[in-house]
């Protein structure tokens, strides 16, 4: 682990802990008791230089809240890709029970704008600190101006307009302000960016291992600013704003075999495609825990597969060729057959009388069964795809190298279960055990596993997080993005190429190189960008915003369609389709979250979103 990462993390998370800028949004309103016990007063914190400065570091660590899952979610699990595990459904936007006093929005809201004040008592009060250079506080000052940028960014986006403050608060009153609407809201955040941007103290990104690596640079405001004129639709300042990043000095990695699996490995963890990352120590509070809601049973430490790939989505992945996905294709008869009847497809070889017993209880249609060719005939769905799909997810009948028992093993995902293996010690001194099932928290089901973010083995194992930083922003997004920009201009053959650099990298077939590839058109071209967004983001966080942004997380998320024999129904579903939950619409005004209804009592000029009343 980067030393410097280590103790700057650490050593300002201590500080900022017992410093007075933790104030609360607690009932509504914001605690502003500014001498709590045992804590240095306001007086003290802005009057030090080092505790000021350490301060600013500190506020750094919200960032991590999200990826601690302290919202039991993460954002990926409300897009199309993911979904949670039927033991956490905790949020009502998925189920249409959705209450203003609900949990999800307003946890969202008191945080984003708990962290808002925090970032503006520092540009309000670091200016005056004396003992910090000026060039030191401009560069600070503009990184909170970022930060502060990007906690509006995602309020705006989930619930349409908000006030907006940019002052230190030292009274309740003072935080009653009313809703700007949307683009107003956009419109101050771009303003923030901005003078991030214009700050010449502020660098255009850092190298690998500086002291400051993971603050924010001039590259992160630009990406971020882009995002903005994306839900603008300002497409050729978004087009201007993603190529500056790439002035920047930022570029895809690709310094490796693999290389697209081996960007989410700590030795890569500042390479120059990272552009803002969360910091994180394999310690509690400061590590990634992706690691814990994606894993299995076998990841070392054993870990909980609460977020599960969604199966039309694994359906989207190309062929190695570039041409569609098609069950039909491996397996004739599979649209000719129920959901779950194609259950049958995915048993494993040699059944049991029991197994066979209990597959046919469950509707398996057990005429297509193949006692000794079963896992070999379900592995052609797998094999020759899109590399990204088996470096993202684990596919059924695959292996995954896991540290169940403290030693590296490999596992299989196989269904049904079986408990039982027999373990031969090898003379090379590693264990063998068959069959080694992979073992998760759901074995009586089937679902596709995350891989992405996964520890592998013992040697990159943790007990529940990892150290390795999390992406908020990355170059391959923006490279999407840019393409994005140019193709709504009309520019499409210049969006081909910033595309195929991100195929380039996965392995996959170049666009305009063969038949399926052929871009044939703008709209066509649209539905490629967002495709490859999906395969190249997923377990990101970025795509249920995508889906906002482009209003397709209804039909994605919320449909229900004919597939061959069946009907198929939305919500969490074993690899056949057979559905463990369904999620249910609540209306169109579901496209905003509600503002929680202590935020509405509280503040007098607060008005509540349409429908939620």
């Amino acid at each position: 682990m980067n030393k410097n990462k280590f103790e700057t993390i650490k050593n300002t998370a201590k500080l900022f802990s017992t410093t007075v800028l933790s104030a609360l949004f607690l009932s509504g309103c914001v605690n502003m008791d500014l001498t709590p016990k045992d804590k240095p007063s306001e007086g003290e914190v802005w009057t030090d230089a080092t505790m000021a400065e350490q301060t600013v570091a500190g506020i750094y660590n919200s960032l991590n809240h999200l990826y601690n899952d302290n919202y039991n979610m993460w954002f990926d699990c409300f897009s199309s890709v993911m979904d949670r595990d039927a033991n956490w459904r905790n949020f009502g936007m998925m189920f249409g029970w959705q209450t203003t006093s609900g949990d999800g929005p307003g946890w969202i809201w008191h945080d984003n704008y708990k962290f808002i004040i925090r970032a503006n008592d520092v540009i309000g009060n670091l200016p005056g600190v004396d003992g910090i250079a000026e060039t030191t506080k401009a560069r600070l000052v503009a990184e909170c101006k970022f930060l502060r940028a990007y906690w509006y960014y995602q309020l705006n986006i989930l619930f349409g307009g908000i006030p907006y403050y940019t002052e230190p608060i030292k009274d309740i009153n003072e935080a009653k302000g009313s809703r700007l609407t949307k683009t107003e809201t956009w419109e101050k955040i771009i303003e923030d960016l901005t003078t991030c941007i214009n700050e010449s103290n502020l660098p255009d990104k850092y190298a690998s291992g500086e002291t400051n690596y993971g603050h924010v640079t001039k590259g992160a405001a630009y990406a971020l600013r882009g995002k903005i004129y994306l839900w603008m639709e300002n497409w050729s300042a978004a087009e201007a704003d993603f190529k500056k990043v790439g002035d920047c000095g930022y570029k895809l990695f690709t310094g490796s075999a693999g290389a697209y699996k081996m960007l989410f490995k700590e030795a890569n963890e500042q390479c120059d495609e990272m552009i803002f990352s969360i910091q994180c120590i394999e310690e509690d509070g400061f590590w990634n825990s992706k690691n814990r809601g994606y894993g299995t049973r076998c990841t070392y430490g054993s870990m909980w597969n609460n977020y599960l790939v969604n199966p039309d989505f694994v359906d989207t992945y190309e062929v190695i060729d570039g041409s569609k996905f098609n069950w039909n294709d491996i397996i004739p008869e599979y649209s000719k057959l129920t959901v779950l009847e194609r259950r049958v497809f995915f048993l494993r070889d040699n059944l049991t009388a029991d197994e066979i017993t209990s597959a046919k209880e469950q509707g398996a249609n057990m005429d297509y069964y193949l006692p000794n060719g079963n896992e070999a005939r379900i592995r052609k769905a797998y094999d020759n795809r899109d590399p990204r799909l088996e470096m993202s997810v684990i596919t059924p009948y695959a292996r995954y190298l896991g540290g169940d028992g403290g030693s590296d093993n490999y596992f299989t995902s196989r269904y049904p279960f079986r408990s039982q293996w027999t373990e031969t010690k090898n003379p090379d001194g590693t264990t063998t055990r068959e069959p080694n099932d992979i073992r998760t928290d759901t074995q009586a089901m089937f679902y596709y596993l995350n891989r992405k973010f996964v520890t592998e083995g013992t040697a990159e194992g943790s007990q529940k997080g990892t150290a390795i930083d999390a992406p908020l922003i990355r170059y391959a997004d923006v490279l999407l993005n840019l393409a994005e920009a140019l193709n709504e201009q009309g520019k499409t053959d210049e969006a081909v190429a910033y595309v195929n650099q991100v195929r380039a990298r996965a392995g996959a077939q170049l666009l305009n190189s063969n038949a399926p590839t052929t871009v044939t058109g703008q709209a066509d071209m649209r539905e490629r960008i967002c495709n490859e967004r999906y395969w190249e983001l997923l377990g990101e966080d970025l795509l249920y915003y995508d889906e906002l942004r482009w209003g397709t997380w209804k039909e994605k998320k919320f449909a229900t369609y004919n597939n061959g024999a069946t009907t198929v129904v939305n919500g969490l579903r074993q690899i056949w389709g057979q559905a463990t939950y369904h999620y249910s619409w609540g209306g169109d005004h579901y496209w905003l979250y509600p503002i929680p209804e202590n935020e509405i009592q509280m503040n007098p000029n607060m008005v509540q979103n349409p429908g939620w009343n």
